[in-house]
């Protein structure tokens, strides 16, 4: 399921990322394992839904940066947070508190989100290497409607007299 949104720009791109996408996608599982599953110590929910967010979040942020090289650099803080999300999954289900049909669930979609990182990562890095950055997002500002219009109303007593 993607998200879509009706305002469109440049820097919104990445929410055409299959990879934010599934990223997002992990992270509402691990947030129903957290906080719906299971009942495991609070502390301990916050930083395994804190660290499958962080996956979404950094692709976010990486694209929006605008630079190849930054963009990579947070790809690669997105993979982090997505060893930093197993290892805290995998701790959970050595010590029961997530069943195994669960963590089996949680490592089939970590797996693919995983796979979809590191072949944009690769790509990415060959778009560098051949310095073919620029094609990868087009320019065209008729391309992105903002809509609505962003107005600011007056009240009557601020207008300027006439």
């Amino acid at each position: 399921m993607s998200y879509t949104t009706e305002l469109r720009n440049k820097n919104r791109g990445y929410m055409q990322l299959v990879v934010w996408q599934k990223a997002v996608e992990l992270f509402e599982l691990v947030w129903k394992i957290a906080f719906v599953d299971a009942k495991f110590d609070l502390r301990l929910r916050a930083q395994l839904t804190d660290a499958a967010q962080s996956v979404s979040a950094n692709i976010a942020e990486g694209y929006g940066r605008r630079s190849v090289g930054e963009y990579i650099q947070f790809l690669y803080y997105a993979l982090g947070s997505l060893a930093e999300t197993m290892t805290r999954a995998i701790g959970l289900k050595r010590t029961n508190q997530i069943s195994a049909a669960r963590f089996h669930d949680f490592d089939l979609l970590h797996y693919e989100v995983e796979n979809r990182l590191l072949r944009l990562i690769e790509k990415l890095e060959h778009k560098r290497d051949d310095e073919d950055w620029i094609a990868r997002i087009s320019e065209d500002p008729e391309e992105y409607i903002i809509t609505p219009p962003l107005h600011r109303s007056i009240t009557p007593s601020l207008q300027p007299d006439a």
